[in-house]
């Protein structure tokens, strides 16, 4: 991966892989034609569509027919949870989720659903699910593989065991787990987002295993975008084939954030798992700060980084990750980490920190802390 300098945002969107680029730029010539009609031009475009659903499939150990390419993550999920409701709208209508989903996610599910709380790590109780799914009327249960906001990792297959004695089909959203290692097992249906691993922009994946009562909600098939299917599945073949190194030199570099941070910053908490969690992110909160104020401030120094707190365009509410966990939800900072991530960049980081802290504290006239 290219280095970005102070990108530290890849829990949203990762820089495009040079593998991407250069597979999406060979079926720009090759793709272009309908891979539903049956003339050769045709058929090279189905084989490009193919080999691409093959390698998302051969990835997570599915069988490539149960692979569906979408607009999304988002579209992703939200197909997942209306197909299942129309699939078992007999038993009910009721999603029992984690409080801490992806916002595609809770929108997807609605007013109808059962929220299980979080620990101040950011992570479910398996047993209180396990409660949950038994009760009359639930057509489904969500559970992140792990948290984009925090890393905190989800107890996945202790949850999948609950829910399949319950007869109740699990969807994992493992967009953030899927760059770095496999999912855990039990899951039912399972979504991703090729924007996570250094894939282009509009292309998710809606996986279903075999016995899902899914009634797919599209009133029709989309077209397919050739090039950037392809570019996704090339990607994620490069991105994996290089998990385990690049997962222990960024979980070393997020390690090192979580302890110089709080001690060179004072009234900072770092929040999630320090263990179980994702390599590459990091978040912590400063006391007396606006988060939205802090990301402006270390924009100017070059770096891109996410804030829970801030008032963005689309919400005015602080984030409902660190709420749900019971932390502070104002002058967040998320620091999310890419293969082309430089040591060096967190180590400028590091040093400018304190400084931007510092002064937007007495900006605000509580200096001196």
């Amino acid at each position: 991966m290219p280095a970005v300098g102070g990108y530290f945002d890849a829990a949203t969107a990762t820089p495009l892989h040079p593998v991407a680029r250069e597979a999406m730029l060979a079926a720009l010539t090759d793709g272009w034609a309908d891979p539903g009609r049956l003339y050769p031009e045709a058929r090279r475009a189905r084989q490009l569509v193919d080999a691409a659903l093959s390698v998302v499939a051969e990835i997570l150990g599915e069988r490539p027919e149960r692979v569906h390419a979408t607009p999304g993550g988002g579209e992703a999920a939200g197909y997942a949870v209306a197909g299942v409701r129309r699939g078992r709208r007999r038993i009910g209508g009721t999603v029992v989720r984690s409080a801490v989903e992806h916002s595609s996610v809770i929108k997807a599910v609605g007013g109808d659903a059962v929220e299980i709380p979080v620990d101040r790590l950011g992570r479910v109780s398996a047993d209180a699910f396990a409660a949950a799914v038994r009760e009359p009327g639930v057509a489904m249960a969500a559970l992140m593989s792990a948290n984009h906001e925090v890393g905190t990792r989800q107890p996945v297959a202790e949850v999948a065991r609950a829910c399949h004695e319950a007869g109740v089909p699990l969807y994992v959203d493992a967009a953030q787990t899927v760059p770095w290692e496999p999912v855990p097992t039990g899951w039912d249906l399972l979504s991703m987002s090729a924007r996570k691993w250094g894939g282009p922009a509009g292309v998710g994946f809606l996986v279903l295993r075999p016995g899902v009562r899914w009634v797919d909600p599209r009133p029709a098939l989309p077209p397919v975008n050739i090039p950037l299917l392809v570019g996704a599945a090339a990607a994620l073949r490069a991105v994996r084939a290089d998990a385990d190194r690049q997962a222990k030199r960024l979980s070393a570099l997020v390690d090192r954030i979580r302890a110089v941070v709080p001690a060179g910053v004072p009234d900072v908490e770092v929040v999630g798992d320090p263990v179980d969690r994702l390599p590459h992110v990091v978040t912590f909160s400063c006391l007396y700060v606006d988060g939205e104020a802090l990301l402006h401030a270390l924009a100017r120094e070059g770096f891109a980084v996410s804030s829970g707190s801030a008032c963005t365009a689309d919400t005015l509410r602080p984030s409902h990750v660190l709420a749900a966990m019971g932390v502070l939800t104002h002058g967040n900072v998320r620091i999310s980490l890419h293969p082309g991530t430089a040591e060096a960049d967190v180590d400028r980081f590091l040093a400018v920190l304190p400084g931007v802290v510092a002064a937007l504290r007495e900006e605000a006239g509580v200096s001196g802390l």
